[in-house]
């Protein structure tokens, strides 16, 4: 049975400390999301333009229906998931180490943070660190400011109200809000035929 490179030891949750040799790997990848995003931040951008160097940080196609407004920022880039019709507004923040999927027709509103990855708990071991995915579903509304942690799903339909920090999965249907998120509402009490289901 041959050992995971540190790729895919962080990406599974396996803690992985920044003085292991193979951390340069990590490190080089962080340095280019950095360069990239740096570009792509500096100046305007064509929605094409931006599509494209989008692209670039992630280091894989996504659908021509993905939109985003700059500034963006994310420590890795290449654990970033977006499916169609996605939209990501100002000052979004992606830390994507443990993978971050976004399905489609999901809105993420502005200064929104995803972050996936987590120090130790143990103060003589902090610089070591571990990631969790999160998984949006489809159609999801995530307001201003929200924060969601390592280890989240939110489920499909669900709405994220602003400033909300999200610990826990969401159920699909469900509007969270506060710190932490608890369930404030469901999507479908807005829903026009609601009164008759």
């Amino acid at each position: 049975m041959t050992t995971p490179d540190i790729l895919e030891r962080d990406r599974r949750g396996i803690p992985v400390s920044p003085y292991e040799p193979e951390y340069a790997a990590i490190r080089g990848i962080i340095r280019e999301a950095m360069r990239l995003c740096t570009e792509l931040n500096t100046g305007y951008h064509t929605p094409e333009e931006t599509h494209g160097m989008f692209e670039r940080i992630v280091g894989h196609p996504v659908d021509p229906s993905f939109r985003m407004n700059p500034p963006f920022h994310t420590d890795f880039g290449r654990n970033i998931i977006v499916g169609r019709n996605v939209f990501v507004n100002w000052g979004c923040v992606m830390m994507d180490r443990g993978g971050i999927t976004i399905g489609d027709g999901t809105f993420i509103g502005p200064n929104v943070q995803l972050i996936t990855t987590n120090h130790d708990r143990n103060p003589y071991n902090r610089p070591t660190t571990i990631s969790h995915p999160i998984t949006i579903g489809e159609r999801v509304w995530i307001g201003a400011g929200a924060i969601i942690l390592p280890g989240v799903g939110v489920g499909d339909n669900a709405i994220v109200g602003a400033g909300t920090v999200v610990t826990h999965d969401v159920p699909a249907d469900a509007i969270v809000a506060g710190n932490p998120a608890r369930i404030i509402g469901t999507v479908a009490e807005g829903r026009p035929d609601s009164a008759n289901t």
